[in-house]
């Protein structure tokens, strides 16, 4: 399956490629310096030992490592960080491989550390409503270590049963509940790690405040491009005495747009709000059988939590909300059973789509709310245009979208359609007042895209902050912030309404 949210003809182009003697030279010489810190297990370097790192869960783009490093120690971690530094050897960091963006593919003729065996829980303090963990512990397993407490972890990406903090860092995650309890970047204190020379750094702190420059909002979601981080001490927040959920349908897209924004105008703030269309759900109504309304053009999920006075008076308001704004139907959950089988189709959204195509492109970027009705009718109209389907999964409450268009990559035509229309979404995005990603990141897939939304000025002004930090450029070089050259030459191709502007020129 492929999973990608920017056309594969924009993948950036692999670094030039050594000639096998060199590059051989350059991969003892590498081995060499890195065995005076590592044991020979945390060290591979044969083809068939780095082939499972030449991804992340963008399958799209694939590249095999110079070498990989597994060190166990921050020492070590500093020490494969100084010897790269001296041998001007690119750096690429890497947690369980879940990103969606190709944040983790690897650089051709660099080291690909992995941060895999950080995977302890230093410290729960329920007192201060905090944990300290490491970089490579799971997402889900902060909450199941601070469950015996009465607290959790907030965030909660689909991927949180796999996912790492470390990575939730990198991309600023999000998940199905950060309308109300916010991002990684609402529920990080503080972040310690390297540069990429081997200096110790720490971003944050565990007071309400720092001295200096406050950066750690530049380091969450810089996509492990200005430091390498090992541990992460998160808030924790007590578990609500009680949630309910709200399944609303709607015959209209356009109602169920605009009843999100109704909501929020309305001044509630819910724990989640989310919506999917009725391709997808069909698609994940087949999958896990969560009871959805297969007759309704759209669905909301709207659930409140709280004490239950707080949230009986809560779903009051909303269902009210969304009766006025046209909702055909509407089920409370009447227990927790009940709830968890409403997020369960929500929750599964991927790997149903999985089920009915063989590939599917995942999109992942925002729009103001209130044009949650508009971007839903506009991929309506691209399916049309390009001949492919779209099933679409939003978190409507942040406007974060979340299309997966579906195709066969094994046939050329469709895998050109899909890119045309990916980068279409991406475009009109952009064009309502919207943003090229929200919490996948940017990687290697949205190089072009970022051409789009930023001027070149701006553009050079995130090359200053990374030069500030990694003035060699080695700490995952080539993504996330395109060169001039490259938005020169995008520009040129840009997709409008479907067609390439120029299509002599070479695709790339």
């Amino acid at each position: 399956m492929t999973s990608a949210s920017r056309p594969l003809s924009a993948a950036p182009p692999a670094p030039a490629a050594a000639a096998p003697s060199a590059r051989a030279a350059r991969q003892a010489e590498v081995v060499q310096a890195l065995l005076l810190h590592l044991p020979a297990h945390a060290l591979l370097w044969h083809s068939e030992d780095t082939t499972p790192y030449e991804c992340d869960g963008l399958t799209a783009y694939r590249q095999r490592p110079l070498v990989v490093a597994l060190p166990e120690t921050t020492t070590q971690v500093q020490a494969v960080l100084q010897a790269c530094h001296h041998l001007a050897v690119p750096v690429v960091a890497r947690g369980a491989g879940t990103g969606l963006s190709g944040g983790a593919m690897p650089h051709a003729l660099g080291v690909t550390l992995s941060l895999a065996k950080f995977n302890q829980i230093l410290k729960i303090d329920p007192v201060s409503r905090t944990a300290v963990v490491q970089c490579g512990v799971r997402n889900l397993a902060i909450s199941e270590a601070a469950a015996q407490y009465g607290l959790y972890y907030a965030p909660d990406p689909s991927s949180q049963i796999a996912c790492t903090i470390g990575g939730n860092v990198a991309e600023n995650s999000g998940g199905v509940h950060c309308l109300k309890y916010g991002l990684t970047v609402h529920n990080v204190l503080k972040v310690q790690g390297f540069t990429a020379e081997g200096e110790p750094v720490t971003f944050g702190s565990d007071a309400l405040d720092v001295p200096g420059y406050d950066l750690l909002a530049a380091v969450i979601g810089s996509e492990g491009m200005l430091a390498v981080a090992t541990e992460v001490t998160v808030k924790l927040i007590p578990k609500p005495q009680l949630a309910r959920c709200i399944m609303a349908s709607f015959d209209d897209v356009r109602k169920s747009g605009d009843a999100v924004a109704n909501v929020i105008a309305a001044g509630i703030i819910p724990a989640g709000l989310e919506m999917m269309d009725k391709p997808m759900t069909a698609a994940v109504e087949d999958f896990v059988k969560a009871g959805y309304d297969l007759t309704a053009e759209a669905i909301l999920l709207c659930e409140s939590d709280g004490t239950p006075e707080e949230v009986e008076e809560e779903i009051g308001r909303m269902s009210a909300v969304l009766r006025a704004a046209g909702a055909t139907a509407i089920a409370v959950s009447e227990n927790e059973a009940e709830r968890l089988r409403f997020w369960s189709g929500r929750k599964n959204a991927f790997p149903a789509s999985g089920r009915i195509s063989p590939d599917y492109m995942c999109m992942d970027s925002t729009i103001p709310r209130k044009r949650l009705a508009d971007i839903l009718l506009a991929i309506q109209d691209m399916e049309k245009k390009y001949g492919l389907r779209c099933a679409n999964v939003f978190h409507a409450g942040d406007g974060n979208l979340h299309p997966l268009i579906l195709f066969d990559a094994n046939d050329p035509d469709q895998l050109h359609r899909c890119e045309l229309f990916g980068a279409d979404i991406l475009e009109t995005s952009v064009a309502m007042g919207g943003t090229v990603t929200g919490e996948h990141g940017v990687g290697v897939e949205k190089l072009n895209s970022m051409c789009v939304q930023f001027s070149a000025e701006e553009n050079a002004q995130m090359f200053g902050l990374k030069a500030a930090f990694d003035p060699a450029g080695l700490l995952n070089p080539g993504k996330v912030i395109p060169t001039l050259n490259r938005c020169a030459e995008y520009g040129k191709m840009l997709v409008r309404g479907g067609q390439i502007k120029h299509p002599d020129l070479p695709r790339f």
